[in-house]
């Protein structure tokens, strides 16, 4: 299996070094740019460097990226674009920076949720792929064909790794319709959060949101979810990321797994650890979001976990409420730090 990392800026250049050293289990880097929404945060949030400091460093490295032979993917994947969304101006600008990225660091792919965007690439850019971004939540043939023509690749629906016949339904119709098929493997959002598309459109008007005197502070609905009683007791079993021990099991389905390390505090650790196919520590670590913190001064240590737990819930009835294996599972696999 192939991994797809997230770009990000790091002060020594150690996480560039970490993704060249995996260079024959990664095939491709997905990255955004300033002036463009994208599903995260600022990069320089995470550096000491100054906006163009950063910027000059990251074209400097996505052009060492490329000449190493790693494919890069644009992301243009905010969840709103507001009253640009269709302007002629936008995909004007869209258009230049495709334009740019294709003649100097030979961009291979644009991932996007928007199917306008989409279309637009299509038009213009017939060489690329166009691949349908993770926070357009797709999970169905229907959901597929309606934008078949929009899109090369998906990816998977994040609440389906764990659902073995709708993860079989998605790979059959895109291999049946000569699309590509991808998943998320360490995503930390809990299964279909109801103030996912309100964090997502958040995220998209960041700027905007800083300039203000806002009367909250928005952590995410998931965070606030697991410190609330014993819900984080229910962690494991509202959770759908796929362990690196467990990513030979999806050789059939995805033809390749994207690892979110673009807001990760150690995106080399998730390099490392997917790349090797084993980690032993506190699973949360390896997840956007880590809720480490609900649990400390407990870990859920993923060697505890057992080897079968992967093809148990994938085979199971999902008649959670009648069941206590992922519980008893996140018990067992608890240690203590103190």
């Amino acid at each position: 299996m192939k991994f797809f990392v997230g770009y990000r800026l790091s002060d020594d250049g150690a996480f560039l070094k970490e993704i060249i050293k995996n260079a024959d289990r990664i095939s491709e880097i997905y990255f955004s740019v300033s002036g463009f929404q994208n599903g995260r945060g600022h990069e320089t949030e995470n550096t000491a460097l100054t906006f163009y400091e950063a910027e000059k460093r990251r074209y400097e490295e996505l052009k060492t990226l490329s000449k190493k032979g790693f494919r890069l993917n644009l992301l243009l994947n905010g969840n709103c674009y507001g009253a640009d969304a269709l302007s002629r101006s936008f995909y004007e600008k869209i258009g230049e920076l495709v334009d740019f990225l294709q003649k100097e660091q030979k961009l291979a792919a644009v991932t996007t949720t928007s199917p306008m965007i989409a279309k637009f690439i299509k038009n213009n850019f017939e060489t690329l792929e166009t691949r349908a971004s993770v926070n357009m939540e797709i999970g169905t043939p229907e959901g597929f064909a309606y934008l078949s023509d929009r899109f090369d690749s998906f990816y998977l629906k994040r609440e389906y790794n764990r659902d073995l016949k709708k993860l079989k339904a998605a790979a059959d119709w895109c291999r049946n319709h000569g699309k590509k098929l991808h998943g998320l493997a360490n995503s930390g959002c809990l299964n279909f959060c109801s103030a996912r598309t309100f964090h997502d459109n958040l995220v998209s008007h960041e700027e905007e949101i800083r300039g203000r005197d806002n009367a909250y502070l928005f952590e995410g609905q998931c965070s606030e979810f697991l410190k609330s009683g014993e819900n984080k007791n229910d962690w494991l079993r509202l959770s759908n990321f796929i362990r690196p021990e467990d990513v030979a099991l999806y050789e059939d389905y995805f033809d390749g797994l994207k690892l979110a390390t673009r807001q990760n505090p150690n995106p080399a650790a998730i390099v490392r650890a997917y790349c090797a196919n084993r980690f032993q520590g506190a699973v949360t670590t390896l997840l956007e979001p880590d809720h480490s913190g609900v649990f400390y001064p407990n870990v859920i240590e993923n060697s505890k976990i057992p080897s079968d737990f992967l093809k148990t819930v994938q085979r199971c009835s999902k008649n959670c409420t009648a069941c206590n294996y992922c519980k008893t599972v996140q018990k067992e696999a608890t240690v203590t730090l103190l």
